[in-house]
């Protein structure tokens, strides 16, 4: 029996997992922590990744201690101290400051399909990563990367891209991540074996 299933996602010991939807055959790693996230199909993140306010795509991988979606401190008044919006931690007659948690999860971290997500790498919230781009271990990302393109620093910017841009673009119009289950499974020995040239010759990309 395969480890990863359709109808649910593989959850290791650990995590902490709230208000979050998964496709199938998605992983979480140990002691991993996804808030206010959907992982889509195939997605996975390797163990102490903490995921907040993302989407993350299909066939995404994600290494360990990764941060992505990290919320920010209102920078703006004068305390950063979240005193000011879990204040019922505090104090008996003080609620929470409801609108500062629904401004924090409206700003989305979107992560592509067939992206690489490199180990302890930096994500901030209102980035989008394109399609099959691959951020270094260690970058810390602010900014929107394009499809294909890998990144690395601090602050992550640019080295190259993985393929050239023709290549690049009929990948994307191929699109292969929203094939079926049995269809990939039928194109597995080619994944393996050929490069993306190849493989786009083949399949009509």
């Amino acid at each position: 029996m395969p480890k990863l299933s359709a109808n649910a996602p593989f959850v290791h010991p650990g995590c902490e997992i709230s208000n979050s939807q998964f496709g199938a055959y998605c992983e979480v790693g140990q002691g991993s922590r996804v808030v206010n996230s959907t992982f889509e199909d195939y997605a996975y993140c390797d163990r102490l990744s903490d995921i907040a306010n993302t989407t993350v795509g299909k066939f995404a991988n994600i290494a360990a201690m990764t941060r992505i979606g990290p919320t920010d401190h209102p920078m703006d008044h004068a305390s950063l101290h979240h005193f000011l919006y879990r204040s019922s931690y505090y104090w008996e007659d003080a609620t929470d400051d409801p609108a500062f948690f629904v401004a924090r999860a409206s700003r989305r971290t979107v992560i592509g399909p067939d992206t690489w997500i490199g180990h302890g790498a930096i994500i901030k919230p209102d980035v989008t990563i394109g399609a099959g781009a691959v951020i270094a271990s260690g970058a810390v990302v602010t900014k929107d990367v394009p499809p294909y393109m890998i990144v690395a620093g601090l602050p992550a910017t640019p080295m190259r891209p993985r393929f050239v841009p023709a290549i690049a673009e009929r990948l994307m119009a191929l699109a292969w991540w929203d094939w079926s289950h049995e269809r990939l499974r039928a194109a597995l020995m080619d994944f393996r074996a050929m490069k993306a040239e190849a493989f786009l010759e083949k399949y009509g990309g």
